[in-house]
């Protein structure tokens, strides 16, 4: 049996590692919903896709869950392959 100190620092590393765990879950989910949507070529809906992974990203680098640097590279893969659609569309 540990600290009550130490007791507690793992459940809020439990806590926080479930939130991290959720915010990659959900990054990771829309990645691949955009790269779906844009490989069915509709323009508009992989736009708006594009756009909320993008925005998941983003929060998950804010938060710390994501490096920085991961998150600038997936974001350019995804409208990397975006502007690929829209310019043979």
């Amino acid at each position: 049996m540990g600290l009550k100190s130490s007791q507690k620092r793992e459940r809020q590393n439990e806590k926080l590692r479930m939130k991290n765990r959720a915010y990659k879950s959900t990054a990771r989910t829309l990645i691949k919903k955009a790269f779906l949507t844009i490989e069915e070529g509709n323009l508009e809906a992989a736009k708006e896709a594009t756009a909320e992974a993008v925005q998941a990203l983003d929060k998950a680098a804010a938060k710390g869950v994501l490096h920085k640097n991961n998150a600038s590279r997936r974001k350019g893969r995804l409208m990397t392959r975006l502007a690929k659609m829209e310019k043979a569309a």
